[in-house]
């Protein structure tokens, strides 16, 4: 082979099932292997790696043994624990970082590819991800990341189904997506994590609750070394502190930044044309405003080149910011100051923010009348027809 290195963290993981007399995972890892060794051009051990599994198939094995990559499902009500994201049919574009956050994603990616090397000199252990901040800005977004980087499937636990309503039943379920994380090869991803994750000490909850959070912390102690657990809240002040401490790297995102927000937008708008001023007057009026926001402006104006079969226009997209600009989150977006205002008092209140950024021709183009007219009404007040 090439670099034996490369292929390490497979190595050490099927040796792991094997000692474990876990087929399945064997059986998981074997497969992954020989898909990589594949991919890299050693096709002659991929096929004697597979030729090995299909010999295999044929022989005896332990009656309570079988070669399952099912998923696993709430006992009770059969619902489903965990679905497999299909990484293909989300290729969105770049995720945005501060380079701060950059750093945490960059290093938790490069020690999960050289796992292999980690544990040989006694330093591998099971790589665990918590990501906090509000929602739309961007988690779920570095889990799809994160596993393409590592060319591993992404599997996103349902936590409505993982929770039950008989006794005892969740902390089997979160049993049952740790043992399933163990034998496959995958990125196990446990969104909206504070519902399986509250205060141990929280009096508003049962007895259960605490139990759940003990198991959970049992079962990531316990997962032992190679498998790779992110987790995502929208309130971080919910966590249990003993379940802070079992991540061992951490992502705290926020609203993206003016620098940050430009990037989206000349990600997200292709192929719409706007203008560099255009851009920086987008940059502005979306301050407060989710990357999960923004990109929502942007597909909702590309459906308006298709429905409308017009190029969309700068009035298209205040509009349309102004209408998200309401509900959860809206203090933090300047743009929600303008809900409910009169159009005098919206535009008086745009200068007032940057004079310079909205001109009379850029308010007037904002609001679909003439610079003179928009100079007019912004000066008065009045109400005219222009």
């Amino acid at each position: 082979m090439k670099d034996v290195d490369m292929f390490m963290n497979e190595l050490f993981r099927i040796v792991n099932g094997a000692l474990r007399l876990d087929i399945d995972k064997v059986r998981n890892y074997t497969e992954f292997l020989a898909d990589r060794l594949e991919k890299h051009g050693e096709t002659v051990p991929a096929g004697r790696l597979r030729k090995l599994l299909q010999e295999s198939d044929h022989q005896l094995r332990p009656t309570d043994a079988k070669f399952s990559r099912a998923l696993p499902v709430d006992a009770d009500s059969r619902f489903p624990l965990i679905e497999k994201v299909n990484l293909a049919a989300n290729l969105e574009p770049d995720v945005f970082l501060a380079d701060e956050q950059w750093a945490v994603v960059h290093e938790f990616v490069s020690v999960a590819k050289s796992f292999g090397q980690l544990e040989a000199s006694g330093m591998g252990d099971s790589l665990s991800l918590l990501m906090s901040g509000p929602p739309g800005t961007g988690k779920s977004r570095v889990a799809r990341y994160i596993a393409r980087e590592l060319d591993l499937d992404l599997y996103v636990a349902r936590l409505d189904g993982v929770i039950s309503s008989f006794l005892g039943s969740t902390s089997k379920n979160i049993r049952a997506l740790f043992d399933f994380a163990s034998r496959t090869p995958c990125v196990l991803f446990l969104d909206e994590f504070d519902a399986i994750a509250k205060l141990r000490g929280d009096s508003q909850e049962m007895g259960e609750l605490k139990r759940v959070v003990n198991s959970f912390i049992q079962n990531l102690d316990a997962l032992g070394p190679s498998s790779i657990v992110l987790a995502a809240t929208n309130h971080q002040e919910l966590l249990d502190a003993a379940v802070w401490r079992r991540f061992g790297y951490r992502l705290q995102l926020d609203y993206p930044s003016a620098e940050m927000r430009k990037g989206m937008w000349t990600a997200f708008l292709p192929p719409i044309e706007f203008t560099d001023k255009e851009i920086q007057l987008l940059v502005d009026l979306s301050d407060g405003f989710s990357g999960s926001d923004i990109q929502e402006v942007a597909r909702r104006l590309r459906r308006r080149t298709i429905t409308q079969k017009d190029n969309p226009t700068m009035r298209d997209a205040f509009s349309i910011l102004r209408n998200l600009s309401t509900g959860e989150g809206e203090s933090r977006r300047f743009l929600s100051g303008l809900v409910g205002k009169g159009e005098a008092e919206s535009m008086q209140m745009l200068k007032a923010r940057n004079g310079k950024l909205y001109s009379n021709a850029v308010v007037g183009q904002l609001f679909g009348l003439s610079k003179a007219t928009a100079h007019r009404r912004s000066q008065s007040g009045a109400i005219d027809d222009g």
